[in-house]
């Protein structure tokens, strides 16, 4: 079982945002895709989540074809996506917040339990759970954005950017609850970042994206150490 991409293409209008990319991710896998602005990262993780249509090639996950699927579908079929920007619900509170992420869900004694282990990794939720979101700094609300997604109890988490705009302490955090959460729950994790090093360093396997193409893919570590990758992508 793993999420297997071929030949993906995604155009913008006239522009080739994705070309004829191809790459597999293993279950229980964390893959870091990294790149520069306009690399196709948000792209690729919006035509995986059934928000952007693919001009070409197939996305399967356990057999399952994500492109062209409804969102909401997909969340049924245990695929999340937690979009750049820190996507809460402002005027809700955090309990709030997290219960919609398991609106769909019928197993309340189950969202209950996940809802108390998530909190486990994420303790200064626990001690905001009846604030509204809007009173939450921009980590906290990044934190949350991650857990109302892992409320449904997904297996293939999609993350875009959670590292945006946050200091480099709460970087740290959140990546390696992302890591602890890969391990502890089986997720499969796509995680796209500008933050390139800090992702590659929690992750299983790298990928870089170059103006839509796979500029260079491989064990995480490996990436870390070509000489070619850090100059071009880690800055040194």
């Amino acid at each position: 079982m793993s999420l297997q991409v071929t030949d993906l293409s995604v155009d913008h209008g006239a522009i080739r945002a994705i070309n004829k990319i191809t790459f597999r991710v293993e279950t229980g896998e964390l893959a870091a895709v990294i790149g520069a602005n306009g690399s196709g990262k948000t792209t690729l993780l919006r035509a995986l989540s059934g928000l952007n249509r693919s001009a070409q090639g197939s996305a399967k996950w356990k057999d399952f074809e994500l492109l062209h699927t409804k969102p909401e579908l997909l969340v049924r079929r245990g695929v999340s996506h937690v979009s750049e920007g820190k996507s809460v619900i402002p005027e809700l509170s955090v309990e709030e917040n997290l219960s919609l992420g398991a609106l769909w869900r019928h197993d309340r004694a189950g969202s209950l339990q996940m809802r108390d282990k998530l909190l486990e990794h994420f303790p200064r939720l626990a001690e905001r759970l009846k604030q509204s979101a809007d009173t939450l700094s921009g980590g906290e609300r990044q934190m949350l954005a991650i857990c109302r997604a892992l409320m449904s109890q997904p297996e293939l988490l999609l993350l875009d950017e959670p590292s945006l705009g946050l200091a480099p302490l709460m970087v740290a955090q959140i990546f390696q609850n992302i890591r602890d959460l890969t391990t502890t729950m089986g997720l499969t994790v796509i995680l796209v970042e500008q933050n390139a090093m800090s992702a590659l360093k929690v992750a299983d396997i790298g990928i870089v994206l170059n103006l839509g193409s796979i500029a260079a893919s491989g064990p995480a570590k490996s990436l870390i150490a070509d000489p070619q990758v850090r100059a071009a992508y880690l800055g040194y």
